[in-house]
Parts: C-alpha cells; sequence; structure tokens
C-alpha cells in the first residue's frame, strides 16, 4: 500500500536527472547497505529508495529541533555554497560556508563559535574538522554521503552525489521541501512554488550571460516604447496638420 511520504515518480525522475544515484568507482565498508550495484564500468550506484528513506528521517531530526537557529549548515566546497543558502533561508536555519575556522564549535573565544545542537554537512571528508569538532561535544550531524565517504562521527548519512553541483542542490531542496512540510508551512501533496533551479550553484560565464540576456531584452523594449512614443508622436502631428488645413478651409 502507497504511503503519502513515498517518493512521487516526479521527485524519482528529478533524482535520476540530477544523477543522486552516481557514486564513485570506490567503497566504504560502511556504505555497501546504500549500494544497489556496480556497472561494468566500475562505478557504485546508490539505492535511491534508501536515499529517499534517509531524506525523510533527516528532514524528522531537524524539524524536531525546536529553534530553527540552532541548526548549522556547512560545507566548504564551491558547488554547495548557495545551496546551504537556500537551504539556511527557506528553513531559517544558520549556515557556515567556505573555509571552516577550527574552534568554531569547541573554543568560546574563537570569534565564530557557535553552539547547535544539530549540524549538517555536505561532505564528511571535506568537512571532517566541522564533523569531528562536533563529535567532541555531542552534537549530532546529518551528513551527504557518497558511496566511498569515511562515516566516523556521522549519525544520518544521506546516500547520493555529494560531488555534482545538481545532485547537491535537488538533496537540499527536497530537504528543505519536507521540513517546511513537517513544520506546517506547506500542506502536504501541495505543490512548492519555490524552483529547485535556485539552489543551484551558477558559475559566473552562466550568471554573465543571464545578465547579457536582460540587458538585450531591457534593450529591446525600449527600443519597442521608443517606436511607439514615434508612432503617437506623429499621429498627433498629422492630426494637428489636418485641424489647421480645416480650419482655413473653413475661413476661406
Amino acid at each position: 500500500m502507497a504511503s503519502i511520504l513515498d517518493a512521487t515518480d516526479d521527485d524519482i525522475q528529478k533524482m535520476l536527472a540530477a544523477e543522486v544515484h552516481i557514486g564513485t568507482t570506490n567503497s566504504d565498508f560502511k556504505m555497501t547497505e546504500y549500494i544497489w550495484k556496480r556497472r561494468n564500468d566500475g562505478i557504485y550506484l546508490l539505492d535511491l529508495k534508501k536515499t529517499w528513506e534517509k531524506l525523510m528521517i533527516a528532514a524528522r531530526i531537524i524539524a524536531a529541533i525546536d529553534n530553527p537557529q540552532d541548526v548549522l549548515v556547512i560545507s566548504n566546497r564551491a558547488y554547495a555554497q548557495r545551496a546551504i543558502l537556500k537551504f539556511a533561508t527557506y528553513t531559517k536555519a544558520n549556515y557556515f560556508g567556505g573555509k571552516w575556522t577550527p574552534g568554531s564549535l569547541t573554543n568560546q573565544n574563537t570569534k565564530k563559535y557557535q553552539e547547535p545542537r544539530l549540524i549538517i554537512v555536505c561532505d564528511p571528508r571535506g568537512d571532517y574538522q566541522a564533523v569531528k569538532e562536533a563529535s567532541y561535544v555531542n552534537i549530532p550531524c546529518i551528513a551527504l554521503c557518497d558511496s566511498d565517504t569515511p562515516l566516523s562521527f556521522v549519525d544520518c548519512a544521506i546516500p547520493t552525489n555529494n560531488k555534482g553541483r545538481m545532485s547537491i542542490a535537488l538533496i537540499f531542496y527536497l530537504l528543505a521541501r519536507e521540513v517546511k512540510m513537517l513544520r506546517g508551512d506547506i500542506p502536504r501533496g501541495q505543490d512548492w512554488d519555490v524552483m529547485v533551479d535556485l539552489f543551484m550553484h551558477r558559475t559566473i560565464t552562466e550568471q554573465k550571460k543571464v545578465e547579457d540576456e536582460d540587458a538585450e531584452d531591457e534593450e529591446e523594449a525600449a527600443d519597442e516604447t521608443d517606436v511607439i512614443n514615434k508612432a503617437v508622436t506623429a499621429g498627433e502631428a498629422e492630426a494637428e496638420d489636418d485641424d489647421e488645413e480645416d480650419e482655413e478651409a473653413e475661413d476661406n
């Protein structure tokens, strides 16, 4: 019997399109249970069913935190900066992007010292310092884990491709959407009006291309406005000439 919490066909298609299931050529022994099979080219494929189950569990852990500000999202990976920023914005959590400052969770004299009740990291290997510090002060850790990711000090692993910009964006999008549904901000079963594209990393080239297209659209709109204004002005001038001719004809 299908449950309302099961993944929809649209969600599965998005996960396949974003290559959430594509792992690496290596496998950590603790990640074996999340691997579906290995392709002929040596790439491990992750089980999307278990990915979705862990997403639901992670969302419930996040929603159980009374104060959203006590959730800290961390990533020093460039592809994940936009994703964690949008996730923090929509779920009202805190985020720490860029290079991790050692002692941020353990040293009270540090300028960026924080006391979260839960941390979320994009890659336990790249963000190992933050994960290790969280273990010192007994802070639970949710992590996006690939097929070769070590699970030391990770309390809830979400098996996914944590190296692709689209897969990272989609996972944080689905996680944010489920958290908002659990909190009652979005009715269950209703589409979220936020697009997953907003969570995706965009390079400077892509941003410049969009800005150029916007500038071209504005120029075209301005040109059309000028043409319309000139046409209106010409029409008014012809009407005035016709009125003058009619007045002269009446005088004669």
